[in-house]
């Protein structure tokens, strides 16, 4: 009996195998498309396995998240909103204000999406060499506060109709998110989706391993010419996200800050990260918790990570003595491939 069951197994047994052969020689024959272009300011690189180019249909895509939420066109939602007129918001808006909305509490306001005027002042001060007055920040902290806004019944209500919404630290992770999702609903098992430097990867790559993900080592280069890698990361099925321009810093008493705002002050924090690379499930959440830990500092980012054991992080820092070091969640050390420059 047992000689006639295994007999009618291997049929069974044979299909199972030729069919698995089938899926993988179909996967190793379909090609991957690479996309790019311009959106949001900034280039985007996609590339996914497929017959089928998409590049049409996702440009489609991140045109809505420019119609929701780029303070750049003149047209979009959250342009409407600055402008005070009565304008119902969308689903997009809607998701990115209530994410936005619950990592600013989590974060204990280190990320608000309310501080762009604040941001601009120091920009221009910065450039000019003539920093803001203490009066002109005091009249800013009158309209910057994320509690100062809210999102009831489609409509965005404010404490003062001169507070200003600019969802820049969060809209690029948005829109590499709803590329994926725009990738998974066709079938797509293998992309990578970069949008500025935000990051979303499932599957595997051409090479049928993980994707591979340069973290850059920070360098007084103030050009950007220089590319040297701080770490490789290989990645899948996860977002990335990373905050700090490492080349835009001030010195103050010997140490070196990056030039990142306060919301709470509207003064430039005096912390020492230079960089925050954040993963996560989604990279909307990414981009804004990376922007949160340039604000809280190495310290504060800690605390955050301890309470959420489903994100992780790779913080470059200057210590007492103004030399680059590294600290990164243990999980990470799995999915680190060290460079012989380090």
């Amino acid at each position: 009996m047992k000689n006639k069951k295994l007999i009618w197994q291997i049929p069974f047994l044979l299909i199972l195998i030729l069919g698995s052969i089938y899926v993988i020689r179909q996967q190793h024959n379909t090609p991957y498309q690479k996309d790019e272009g311009m959106v949001f300011g900034t280039i985007y690189h996609i590339t996914y396995q497929s017959d089928t180019d998409y590049q049409k249909e996702i440009e489609e895509e991140l045109q809505k998240v420019d119609n929701s939420l780029s303070p750049f066109n003149k047209t979009s939602i959250i342009s409407r909103v600055n402008r005070n007129e009565k304008v119902k918001v969308n689903e997009m808006f809607t998701e990115v204000f209530q994410l936005a909305e619950k990592i600013s509490g989590e974060t204990n306001g280190a990320f608000d999406i309310t501080v762009a005027p604040m941001v601009n002042a120091w920009g221009f001060g910065f450039k000019t060499g003539n920093p803001p007055t203490k009066q002109s920040i005091d009249s800013l902290r009158a309209i910057v506060g994320f509690h100062k806004v809210a999102l009831k019944d489609g409509f965005v209500s404010k404490e003062n109709p001169k507070t200003m919404l600019d969802c820049s630290a969060i809209a690029k992770g948005y829109g590499t998110d709803v590329v994926a999702k725009f990738l998974k609903k066709k079938g797509i098992q293998n992309f990578m989706v970069e949008i500025g430097g935000e990051i979303v990867v499932s599957g595997n790559s051409e090479k049928q391993v993980p994707w591979r993900i340069g973290i850059n080592k920070p360098t007084d280069d103030s050009l950007n010419t220089n590319q040297e890698l701080q770490e490789v990361v290989n990645v899948s099925d996860i977002a990335m996200a990373t905050s700090g321009n490492y080349r835009n810093f001030y010195y103050k008493n010997g140490k070196k800050y990056a030039h990142t705002i306060d919301p709470k002050t509207g003064y430039p924090v005096q912390h020492n990260i230079l960089s925050a690379t954040v993963l996560a499930k989604n990279c909307a959440t990414a981009d804004a918790y990376a922007t949160s830990f340039m604000v809280m500092g190495l310290d504060g980012a800690k605390k955050v990570l301890e309470k959420h054991p489903e994100i992780c992080a790779y913080l470059i820092y200057a210590d007492h003595k103004g030399n680059n070091r590294i600290w990164y969640s243990p999980s990470l050390k799995k999915i680190l491939e060290p460079q012989n420059s380090k």
